[in-house]
């Protein structure tokens, strides 16, 4: 039986600017029998055909390798959406500047850490953001969002006579939302 497994690296830059030498001398160094390289942003998934290529090729027992999780993807749900893939097909993920190997059962349990620690920041960004809109508020500060609806349009031109359907339709509202503007006339 072949014990081999295949090692496929993946390199990438934002821009073409930026250098992918030092991403490729590491993942040869780290045995990649092919590193596969992409001048792309990594915001979104779309457009990044050398990695579609990765994923729809890999084998079972071979495992994708990157210097750092953030030259795969930048956002949790991208990164799941690639790990996903590659357990679907039996194939791992690794990172040389991370201890991430999902071959192993300390790399998962790694790799799932990262995902907590990744949605507890973002929860506590939205909590901050929370009090400080509260803070701002009882400064006087901050008013929140103007209403997209001027229910004082909606209420002259229901004095005109116009008709509840004809005013959400020409506004784009719902009919309900007339309705609510009248029943505060």
């Amino acid at each position: 039986m072949n014990t081999y497994r295949a090692k496929i690296g993946y390199a990438r830059t934002s821009t073409v600017e930026q250098n992918l030498d030092a991403q490729i001398a590491a993942l040869n160094a780290a045995g990649c029998g092919m590193v596969r390289t992409e001048q792309k942003s990594g915001a979104s998934l779309k457009g990044r055909s050398e990695l579609k290529t990765i994923l729809d090729f890999i084998h079972p027992g071979e495992t994708l390798v990157v210097t750092r999780i953030d030259r795969l993807a930048r956002s949790l749900s991208d990164l799941q959406v690639i790990v996903t893939r590659l357990k679907s097909k039996g194939a791992h993920l690794a990172a040389t500047e991370q201890p991430v190997d999902t071959s192993t059962a300390t790399g998962k349990a790694f790799f799932d850490m990262l995902g907590v620690f990744a949605e507890f920041e973002t929860n506590l960004r939205r909590e901050r953001q929370a009090e400080g809109i509260v803070a701002a508020k009882q400064r006087g500060v901050y008013r929140g969002r103007l209403p997209k609806i001027d229910m004082a349009t909606i209420q002259a031109k229901l004095s005109e006579g116009m008709s509840p359907t004809k005013i959400a339709r020409d506004m784009g509202i719902s009919r309900g939302t007339v309705y609510k503007a009248k029943a505060l006339m």
